[in-house]
């Protein structure tokens, strides 16, 4: 019973670190998505931001250092789909694609450029990343029946980015519904004109939304290159940005929502790391392939729409149009 537990103990402590990026990207959808900013280019900005974090951590030997330059890399990408989006009212589909295929093509040339490692940087040491914090007590408490395991495996053992993660949404619950600035977010998602009418500038709104996104991308990719792994590898995102695209969908844009729909994609993608090589009774051993593809098949589960009805903004997509008097 005991084994049991721990194991499942276990799979819940992957589960917190897997969700972590999800998280961050999901919340940074939410963001750039409540102000009318639809934002598929969530997986390009966590990718600039992991190579960029995996550089700068690499030549500096620190990881703020990192985090600030994966912040710095995802906001500018940021920018750019704001300036296509806000600016010249492209399409934001169009644009976030564009963002997600510049991003891959970008840091696998510049990856082998400077580094020549098959579009990797170099291996960071234990200085220039965010390891985990152990808490007061853990290897102490870790003796306890049932607790013990609890304590130093779930809840000690995490980085200051996965704390950062979970953080941010209730933060984000109090930016959105509890400050003026998410009162004005909202509405420009919900009825830009009217809130063009009142004076505020629905651009300028906009584009704080954006920024905003690109600086939680920055924290998502920078917590895959320096805090999860020990450098940047090709294409590390995997398509994360788009399964934090479909949780913040199946959340209905709302935080609390988020995290819990990122966690049970992380549940799948810990209980699929668990499960590889192990015979599943009267089947025997399951194909790897088939656990990695779990994540994925639920997305497409999500996105189909089998679960609920989702309800987006109102002016979600739309570019905005001030009318001349």
């Amino acid at each position: 019973m005991e084994e049991l537990f721990t194991s499942l103990v276990q799979i819940f402590a992957s589960t917190v670190r897997l969700s972590v990026p999800l998280i961050l990207a999901g919340l940074a959808g939410l963001y750039s998505e409540r102000s009318g900013v639809f934002d598929i280019g969530l997986d390009g900005k966590m990718l600039v931001a992991a190579f960029a974090a995996g550089c700068i951590a690499a030549l500096s030997g620190s990881p703020w250092a990192g985090l600030a330059a994966g912040i710095l890399a995802s906001v500018a990408f940021a920018l750019i789909h704001g300036f296509v989006c806000i600016t010249h009212r492209g399409n934001q589909i169009v644009s976030g694609v564009a963002i997600n295929f510049l991003a891959a093509g970008l840091t696998a040339l510049l990856g082998q450029a400077w580094f020549g490692q098959g579009g990797r940087t170099p291996t960071l040491g234990s200085d220039a990343r965010f390891m985990p914090i152990d808490l007061p007590g853990a290897d102490t408490v870790g003796t306890v029946p049932f607790i013990g395991p609890l304590y130093q495996t779930l809840i000690s053992g995490n980085n200051i980015l996965t704390w950062a993660a979970f953080a941010a949404v209730p933060a984000t619950w109090w930016v959105l519904f509890r400050t003026r600035f998410g009162l004005r977010l909202r509405a420009v998602g919900e009825n830009p004109a009217a809130v063009d009418t009142a004076g505020i500038s629905v651009p300028w709104a906009r584009y704080r939304a954006v920024m905003c996104a690109g600086l939680l991308c920055g924290f998502a990719g920078t917590y895959l290159s320096v805090g999860q792994s020990a450098g940047f590898l090709k294409d590390m995102t995997a398509g994360k940005g788009y399964i934090a695209l479909a949780a913040l969908i199946f959340a209905n844009w709302r935080p609390v929502g988020v995290m819990w729909a990122c966690l049970l994609f992380g549940f799948l993608d810990a209980l699929a790391i668990r499960l590889q090589g192990t015979p599943v009774p009267g089947i025997g051993v399951v194909p790897v392939q088939v656990f990695q593809a779990l994540p994925y098949a639920l997305t497409v589960f999500l996105l189909a729409g089998f679960v609920r009805r989702p309800t987006p903004p109102k002016a979600g997509g739309v570019p905005y149009v001030k009318e001349r008097t």
